[in-house]
């Protein structure tokens, strides 16, 4: 008898529905607070950085190259890696100076 009263048994949490709806709530609201606005604000910083580039600003390639910017145009700018050296890169494949970023200049 024993036996078939834990088969019969009702497996659902007794806490009910309200407190795993609560649960996920408060799990959508904390992946939200850190994952989704943290790196919302980061790309927003990155178009701004990209879209007030100016001649004479150093940057950072995503490669590591650190160099001077001679001239921009729409989608690219022409950077001076060193002298005699100047490439066309996509401002996708800039980051700012980190000397810059930290309020140094």
């Amino acid at each position: 008898m024993n036996f078939l009263t834990i088969l019969l048994e009702d497996p659902a949490p007794k806490g009910g529905m309200g407190s795993s709806l609560l649960f996920m709530i408060l799990l959508i609201v904390v992946f939200v607070i850190f994952f989704i606005l943290p790196q919302s604000k980061r790309n927003k910083e990155q178009r701004q950085f990209r879209e007030n580039l100016k001649k004479g600003d150093k940057v950072v390639t995503i490669g590591g190259f650190h160099g001077k910017i001679i001239e921009v145009k729409e989608n690219t700018v022409m950077v001076s890696l060193a002298p005699d050296v100047v490439v066309e890169l996509e401002k996708s494949a800039l980051v700012q100076n980190p000397a810059q970023v930290g309020g140094q200049g």
